[in-house]
């Protein structure tokens, strides 16, 4: 099923089972009341509802619906688990980047996090998306945020953060942050109408080892003190909490409590290493929409509910 045979099926669910008018339906969805009317209308004509839903999107409902009480969320986004071979990460890349185009208006600022999932985010913008995008950088790290070099279009506008993502010593990174330059790219995160991270899990392949942002002497230490993930290079355990270590001080990255801030806050990661760290963000409150796939949202509720 395909983003717009998705967008299709949500459509049907509010108008025909929710009871929400169109422009209900427009306002929770991110599209015009028109835009509506046309899914619905191709809805009945595709066959994607003949007045009851198919079992899978009913499903995928289902468990958006019970996440989004569960958690609080502004939105559930959960894309069928990947196959022929296609890798999560890619999988809920695509997803995100067609949520995203959804969800924003011409030249709106979107800020933006590190990582492999979050970098295919931003080359899926780039080059499919036809609207005029501000990408603002989240985190040091400036090659995380350089288009693909298989790219030839890349429709987006960059402000990035001029440093590297993790520096020698706290008082490097004081004496960085409060420079010019990245001040004001801080000052520019409070402009942008939505904000996107990724969710790092502690598999021995996670994007902070693999790209020497971290040891793997660090990372073992990190688990060792119970962290299952991080958001923006900042580790923390099941609940969310904060894993205090002395890699936070070196950091040019976001605070997570800035990122409780911050405008409609989009998570986006799937897979089984990502299950403990994905609860844990939303345990902590620090996303407003998840965007996720099948197999790994059914494995992050499970969890949830059983108390786990």
């Amino acid at each position: 099923m395909d983003y717009e045979e998705i967008l299709m099926a949500k459509s049907a669910w509010y108008y025909y089972v929710g009871g929400l008018t169109q422009q209900n339906i427009a306002d929770k969805l991110g599209v015009s009341r028109i835009h509506v009317m046309k899914l619905l209308d191709m809805a009945r004509q595709s066959g994607v509802i003949s007045f009851r839903l198919r079992e899978a999107s009913f499903r995928r409902f289902d468990i958006e619906k019970r996440m989004s009480d569960l958690f609080g969320l502004n939105d559930v986004f959960i894309a069928p688990s990947p196959a022929n071979g296609m890798e999560a990460a890619e999988n809920v890349a695509y997803a995100a980047a067609m949520y995203i185009e959804t969800s924003t208006s011409e030249n709106d600022y979107i800020n933006m996090g590190y990582g492999y999932t979050l970098a295919k985010v931003l080359n899926h913008l780039a080059m499919n998306v036809e609207k005029k995008l501000s990408i603002i950088s989240l985190s040091g790290g400036v090659s995380c945020y350089l288009p693909d070099t298989k790219s030839s279009i890349f429709n987006a506008r960059l402000f990035l953060m001029p440093a590297p993502l993790v520096v020698s010593s706290a008082e490097m990174a004081k004496a960085i942050l409060a420079e010019p330059s990245v001040q004001e790219i801080l000052m520019m995160h409070k402009l942008a109408s939505t904000t996107v991270v990724g969710i790092g899990g502690m598999n021995e392949d996670a994007t902070v080892v693999k790209s020497g942002t971290i040891t793997k002497n660090d990372f073992r230490l990190l688990s060792m003190q119970n962290a299952v993930g991080d958001v923006l290079c900042h580790f923390y355990d099941k609940n969310g909490e904060p894993v205090g270590t002395e890699l936070d001080s070196r950091l040019i990255s976001t605070p997570l409590q800035t990122l409780k801030s911050l405008k409609n806050v989009i998570g986006v990661s799937a897979g089984p290493y990502k299950v403990d760290a994905i609860l844990g963000a939303l345990r902590a409150g620090y996303l407003n929409v998840l965007i996720t796939d099948e197999d790994t949202a059914e494995a992050v509720l499970a969890k949830a509910e059983s108390g786990d």
